[in-house]
This record gives structure tokens, sequence and C-alpha cells, in this order.
């Protein structure tokens, strides 16, 4: 296996067991199966509770992809922080709509919905942060060196000085 991908089992296993136990504190402990209410608007217990999951688990994760699993990108960290921000509205998004469907069509505890759609959105996660946020830029070719002995040969090979 290689050593990133082991970086990247290992963090992200980390930080989804961190997202797991902070949605569960949080729907259990701090919004008590309760809709939270601010304002104009209520979320209900299970999306408040992803949405606090949601915060921890950013700020944690991308310190994690950035000086952990991908050390090696050497796109800027401002940019980075960008693209991991756009997956991870992406991976919430598809986090949310899962968890509405799993929780309030097929009735679904919401732990265990969150645990099903975790799934679904780390290996979503992993394709975007390895191809997109994080990807290695190659050395343009053109920064490489000829050799010098394709210059001399090449110069009279078709009969011209």
């Amino acid at each position: 296996m290689p050593l990133q991908t082991f970086r990247y089992a290992v963090s992200g296993a980390s930080n989804t067991f961190l997202g797991l136990l902070t949605y569960y504190i949080s729907y259990k402990f701090i919004f008590r199966g309760q809709d939270f209410h601010f304002g104009f608007y209520a979320l209900k217990s299970h999306v408040a509770a992803l949405v606090v999951s949601f915060v921890v688990s950013f700020v944690v994760g991308f310190f994690l992809m950035k000086y952990v699993v991908f050390d090696d990108s050497r796109i800027r960290g401002r940019v980075q922080l960008f693209r991991y921000l756009l997956v991870c509205v992406f991976n919430l998004t598809i986090n949310y709509v899962l968890l509405k469907i799993m929780v309030e069509v097929w009735n679904i505890y919401p732990v265990f919905a969150q645990m099903g759609t975790t799934v679904v959105v780390m290996l979503v996660s992993y394709l975007a942060q390895r191809h997109f946020s994080f990807k290695r830029i190659p050395e343009p070719a053109y920064l490489e060196e000829e050799q010098p002995d394709r210059k001399s040969s090449s110069a009279g090979s078709d009969g011209s000085i």
C-alpha cells in the first residue's frame, strides 16, 4: 500500500470517527433530538447535528489533508482551502440529501443514517480531494534539460549547418 494511501486511510478514518462522534454528541446531548430554533427558522435536530459535525470535521480534515496526506501538493494553501471547501460543501449536500431521505422517508434512526451516508461521502471525498483539491502539478515539459548529444546530432542530421 502506498504511503499516501495509508495516510489518507488513517487520517480519513480518524476524521470520520471524529465527525460521527461529534454528530452523536450534538444530536443526543446538545440538541436532545429536538428542533433547534434560531430566529426565523428551525433546524431539525439531525440536520443541526450535521452542521456542527461539518464545522468540526472541515477544520480538522483540511489540516490533516494538507499537512499529513497530500503534503507533496504545491498548490497555494488558500487555493487548497477554497477547493477543499467546495468539495466539502458538495459532500455536505450529498450527506444532507441522503440523511433527509433516510431519516424522514425511510424512518432510520439518525445516528445509523449518518453512518450510512458517511460511506458514500468518503468515496466521493477521496476522489475529489485527490484529483481536485490537492492534485499534484507535474513539472512542465519545457523545463527539462536537453541532452547534449541531441543538440549536436540534430544539427547535422538533415544536411544543414
